[in-house]
């Protein structure tokens, strides 16, 4: 499995911890190599653009919150990216809704808490059927004759 990977200064240790507890899986690495200052959606970007070219299967997002990410992530095409917290936000994100990539908040998540969410997230299967209608709906052009707004 091909997992890309990217974290801001604030998910820099926590992505270096990850990366040494997968050694079965390979990470796509596209930063930050420190925890110097440096901005979300340049690291982003990169991911999406690895998951969306096939370079890797999935991917993970880290940095304080998770919040930015997950607003800049979700303008792409094709990206299902949820904020995980806990390993049950975690399991949904996939069951329900498909997220091909997971966001961690730095902030908010233990080293091994972090750990733990990534093997529910992995391990967790999208259930299809409504869930699938409702993606659906997101990804075609019913948005907008049900959304009331055009």
């Amino acid at each position: 499995m091909r997992i890309a990977i990217g974290a801001d200064h604030r998910g820099f240790q926590l992505k270096e911890f990850i990366k040494e507890q997968f050694s079965e899986i390979t990470f796509n690495d596209v930063g930050a190599f420190d925890n110097e200052r440096s901005d979300y959606p340049e690291f982003t970007l990169r991911v999406c653009v690895e998951l969306l070219q096939g370079s890797a299967d999935l991917a993970i997002l880290i940095c304080g919150t998770g919040v930015g990410m997950s607003i800049a992530a979700n303008r792409f095409s094709g990206i299902y990216a949820g904020l995980a917290w806990n390993e049950e936000i975690a399991k949904l994100n996939k069951e329900h809704d498909n997220a091909n990539i997971l966001i961690l908040p730095a902030d908010f998540v233990t080293n091994e808490n972090a750990i733990k969410i990534i093997n529910s997230w992995l391990n967790a299967e999208f259930l299809g059927g409504r869930h699938k209608e409702r993606l659906e709906m997101i990804d075609g052009p019913e948005i907008e004759k049900t959304s009331g707004c055009c």
